[in-house]
């Protein structure tokens, strides 16, 4: 059961009352961001919650015990406001969200109705709508390490140790010719093999998505110069001239992580692992391999 202040209390209890809803949104980056339901801003908690985004409440649910509780927010692209591209470019991805009841004509009566996280964010030309996702969604994500033929570090962090600093794993280049979107031509990448960068990333150090990183669809040599094909479009045009770093591409296989970053002994896999058409398959009698031996000797 919730408790109420006592001053809420009697608002809620009233024949009239003067309430809306507050948002707290913390991203990922630290930033703290507030915004209200209300006509007017509000302030509190050392945060100021704007008015002027347009933004306003949809459905919200409860659930008991383990159920995934949650709601909706919607709003309108506005520059005072979240914007297309801070949305595109995955600032809001993950964020903290805490969402408050509040007496707007008194601030210091007010109640904290929900703390979760932002899911799905569905955009149109103007607008959005976020997903809000109660505490109990983290119970539905993969936790600790899985038992797994592919690696479960991500390239060149602690548990993996490829130094990416290394010139064999990254480079830096820059925009010869584009599309605006998706592909690119660059110079600086004529050093490595044709698909040495398929699977890695392009962080942007320049031009108007400086900052912003995606992950690389396909890299191949095409005189004049390589190409690199992106799996997403950038938030903002990508311009001849813009400058980049791109690391190398690892699709987590034990043979790739051995030739290809002689990082074999740091694999965070099972590559010895017998996968589900040996498990399934019917055993016969003096078949190699089912003697409860070892299969790789």
């Amino acid at each position: 059961m919730r408790n109420l202040p006592a001053g809420l209390a009697a608002r809620l209890g009233g024949g009239a009352t003067t309430l809306c809803r507050c948002w707290l949104l913390t991203r990922r980056d630290g930033a703290r961001l507030g915004f209200t339901d209300h006509d007017r801003d509000l302030a509190f908690a050392g945060v100021a919650f704007l008015a002027r985004t347009g933004l306003e409440a949809a459905e919200a649910t409860a659930e008991l015990g383990f159920a995934v509780g949650g709601g909706e927010v919607a709003g309108a692209l506005v520059a005072a406001g979240i914007t297309e591209y801070e949305l595109a470019s995955g600032l809001y991805d993950g964020a903290a969200v805490e969402t408050w009841l509040v007496d707007w004509s008194d601030v210091d009566e007010r109640l904290l109705l929900d703390v979760g996280t932002i899911g799905e964010i569905r955009r149109s030309e103007r607008a959005f709508v976020a997903e809000l996702r109660g505490a109990m969604h983290r119970l539905d994500e993969e936790q600790g390490r899985l038992y797994r033929p592919t690696c479960s570090a991500d390239l060149g962090d602690a548990r993996c140790r490829v130094a990416l600093a290394d010139p064999r794993f990254a480079a830096e280049a820059r925009v010869t010719a584009t599309d605006g979107r998706l592909g690119f031509a660059a110079v600086g990448l004529t050093a490595h093999a044709d698909g040495w960068f398929t699977g890695g990333l392009v962080t942007w150090t320049s031009g108007a998505n400086a900052g912003g990183s995606v992950e690389v669809k396909l890299h191949r040599h095409a005189p004049p110069a390589p190409e690199i094909v992106l799996w997403q479009p950038m938030p903002r045009p990508i311009a001849v001239g813009d400058s980049f770093r791109i690391t190398a591409g690892c699709d987590k296989r034990f043979a790739t992580c051995r030739d290809k970053f002689g990082n074999g002994v740091n694999f965070r896999g099972f590559p010895h692992m017998p996968g589900d058409d040996f498990i399934l398959r019917l055993p016969r009698e003096g078949e190699a391999g089912l003697d409860g031996g070892s299969l790789f000797r």
